[in-house]
């Protein structure tokens, strides 16, 4: 793991980013040790020559590509896997199609990956998405998405997860009272505190959550081939009558489940080596995500009737039980408690970037792109998200808001990856260290699925959808407002 010490004369006073002008963001003199920043595209444009902010008012690169890697893997795999094939029997019972929807879904999934890798080696920013989407549609666009990513998108995730931890934490715990309440503010405050202590501190608490829930998926995958009672054969499970509506349902408990390959943009500009580091994170990460969940569901159907899997809530802790006997349960417990926990630190380590980028393009508060002098980290905005997160998760309110922008992700989803398609055309000369596969194709099959998620959302769950709506056109006048207030 290569690491990139910290200067040991910090200035004395937390930094601000630099508001002289800069280099655009493709800048070819921009040192490989910093990030040159998130505004650059927004003042100048991509191909603005300018002159270069001072590396001490930049994020330091300071992961790795190991580092990328456990950040791609350990925020996609939450607690889906466990849980979602469940409903997916339901919708699909017949284990060739479920397969085959998990295959599909994956392989899209994987173009969504590579769109992202050669966005992130072209614009190797904090931000991630938002610096995607102020490039290729402008600042209003990239805006709204950085808002709605704090009010509800981002935070919403963190919340999810960690009362996950707290609810599975409490299975290991049946006699301590309170445990589903404060066990997942707890678990906010820490990994807010470890990620306000440097990039580094927080990577090396990713890649051991990110190790213990692959470790977790392996002894759980294995199971079921040691397992000494006879295997149920797929060939004998007869499917069921196939329905359009079935596989939709299904195909979108998938797309949820291997959600969260894009957190790594977020932190592009603190991946050393971003223009090679970035397209192998995604591509290695995503890849391993894929692979684990195609053996997880086959060794589900290897041990477990269909009926039964398609008959419980909680598909993981069934068939642990039914192949390493009582303590399965227990250790399934623990396995989707530390998946967790592994995603929310990672969500926790990548989504301050965002709301840092906004801050310097001074579509933000302006207080959240400061440096701490010392950490080298985004600090008020880790301090935010921790604050506003935890709110969330108090007030439980952090379900009814996610369920009211799960349309708006999967909309900025569909838009980030079609702009690799708009950039190649509006910056055709740009150098693009690497190009993804199968272009024009792949992007826009990407896209097309993104929309078909956004409108059978609004046509499935009109109500939530349109509170979704109203809260981001509610972005726009704020934007007006924000883009009129003196810098």
């Amino acid at each position: 793991m290569i690491r990139c010490q910290s200067s040991s004369h910090p200035p004395p006073r937390i930094l601000l980013a630099s508001s002289s002008p800069r280099r655009g963001l493709l800048a070819e003199a921009t040192p490989p040790d910093v990030d040159r920043g998130g505004s650059a595209g927004y003042k100048n444009g991509l191909n603005a020559p300018t002159t270069s902010a001072p590396p001490t008012s930049e994020l330091p690169r300071r992961l790795s590509l190991f580092d990328s890697i456990c950040i791609v893997i350990g925020t996609t795999i939450g607690v889906g896997v466990f849980i979602v094939p469940g409903s997916i029997a339901r919708d699909l019972p017949s284990p060739w199609l479920i397969l085959a929807t998990w295959v599909i879904t994956g392989v899209i999934s994987f173009f969504g990956a590579l769109a992202y890798g050669e966005l992130g080696a072209m614009m190797p920013d904090s931000g991630g998405q938002y610096v995607y989407l102020r490039e290729a549609y402008g600042p209003l666009t990239a805006f709204v998405a950085g808002w709605v990513a704090f009010l509800i998108t981002q935070s919403g995730s963190i919340a999810a997860v960690s009362v996950g931890f707290g609810i599975y934490l409490s299975y290991l715990l049946p006699h301590v009272s309170g445990v589903t309440y404060w066990a997942p503010v707890g678990l906010i405050v820490l990994f807010t505190f470890i990620n306000y202590r440097g990039v580094r501190s927080g990577a090396r608490t990713q890649n051991v959550f990110t190790g213990l829930k692959v470790v977790g998926l392996a002894v759980l995958i294995g199971s079921a081939f040691v397992h000494s009672a006879p295997a149920v054969r797929m060939a004998d499970m007869a499917p069921a009558p196939f329905t359009v509506h079935g596989l939709v349902l299904a195909m979108l408990g998938c797309f949820l489940a291997y959600d969260g390959w894009q957190y790594i943009a977020f932190v592009a500009g603190e991946v050393r080596e971003p223009k090679r580091y970035i397209p192998l994170a995604l591509t290695i990460g995503t890849g391993a995500v894929i692979l684990l969940y195609l053996l997880a569901n086959v060794a589900y159907m290897r041990v477990l009737p269909l009926s039964q899997i398609a008959a419980t809530e909680h598909v993981a802790a069934t068939f642990a039980e039914q192949t390493m006997g009582p303590i399965g349960a227990t250790i399934i417990a623990l396995t989707i408690m530390l998946s967790s926990a592994g995603a929310a630190n990672g969500a926790i380590l990548t989504s301050p970037r965002i709301y840092f980028a906004q801050a310097r393009d001074g579509l933000f508060f302006r207080k959240l792109q400061e440096i701490h002098p010392r950490f080298r980290t985004p600090a008020f905005s880790i301090l935010v998200q921790g604050i506003w997160t935890s709110l969330l998760t108090l007030s439980g309110s952090y379900e009814t808001l996610f369920s009211y922008a799960l349309f708006a992700m999967w909309l900025f989803h569909g838009m980030t990856v079609f702009g690799v398609i708009v950039l190649r055309r509006k910056y055709p000369e740009r150098p693009r260290p690497y190009r993804m596969w199968g272009y024009p194709l792949s992007p826009l099959l990407f896209a097309l699925f993104a929309l078909w998620f956004v409108v059978n959302t609004f046509v499935s769950r009109p109500g939530p959808s349109l509170a979704g709506a109203l809260i981001i056109a509610s972005a726009v006048p704020i934007y007006y407002v924000w883009k009129r207030m003196p810098r």
